[in-house]
């Protein structure tokens, strides 16, 4: 019997690492893409082997349209059919009010965050669906509480592509609903990863309602709830799990 294939775009690292690994305890066969530290790759994929499921690392820049193709491709070859998707990569850019923000690095966050959602959501649409000859299966996005608080003074444009992303999730659902495909987000608040510059965390401790930051599994119980059957009536939903955020 064929097991569930995850991909998780993103998934060396923080909330990405750490549903993968979740994942492969749950019986998921997983594959994960990565930029560019293949050692925390390839640690993901070992502990995932540990527990007797099946894993692969992809190099791909989610930013790239054929880099996204690619590593469906190849995550397909290796493990079967993909069932899951999730786009975790993610990038704030360097801490600024909008006027001091490069161009550049509005880019890369927008480029990151939603072009790469978008698109990496098109792959599987194209792949799961039962129009085109798909079994189903679910997407979820990883959003961000920043959405709906606007992030001011640190990154607003980052805000701007998480605004995005609900949006984004919530029409896809509709419009993929009768095909075989549910499709969620969620709003991780702050949480305790890379993604943040050195000392935000400690900065922006005392106004987190729970007084502390969540943590990466914390979230990734979330994604493999709205991944799994339990949830097959979850579709155009943003989960916030933002500790009362």
């Amino acid at each position: 019997m064929q097991r569930p294939v995850v991909l998780i775009a993103g998934g060396s690292r923080g909330i990405g690492a750490a549903t993968a690994g979740l994942a492969g305890q749950r019986g998921y066969d997983v594959a994960i893409s990565y930029m560019s530290n293949a050692a925390a790759a390839n640690a993901v994929v070992a502990t995932i082997e540990a527990q007797g499921r099946r894993a692969v690392a992809i190099k791909a820049d989610v930013a790239r349209e054929d880099d996204i193709e690619r590593m469906f491709d190849a995550a397909t070859a290796a493990l079967g059919p993909i069932t899951g998707f999730v786009h975790s990569a993610g990038v704030v850019g360097r801490n600024s009010k909008l006027d001091a923000a490069s161009a550049a690095t509005i880019r890369e966050v927008l480029d990151v965050n939603l072009f790469g959602a978008i698109i990496g959501a098109r792959a599987a649409v194209r792949r799961m669906s039962t129009a085109h000859g798909g079994a189903g299966g679910a997407i979820v996005l990883l959003s961000s509480i920043a959405a709906v608080a606007g992030a001011a003074n640190e990154y607003v444009f980052y805000a701007a592509a998480k605004g995005g992303v609900d949006a984004f999730a919530y029409g896809l659902a509709r419009e993929v609903a009768k095909e075989g495909i549910r499709v969620n987000a969620i709003r991780p608040g702050t949480t305790d990863t890379e993604i943040h510059e050195p000392g935000r965390l400690a900065r922006v401790l005392p106004t987190l309602p729970m007084g502390r930051p969540g943590q990466p599994n914390e979230i990734a119980e979330a994604i493999l709830f709205l991944l799994s059957d339990a949830a097959s009536y979850v579709s155009g939903s943003v989960l916030n799990v933002a500790g009362a955020r």
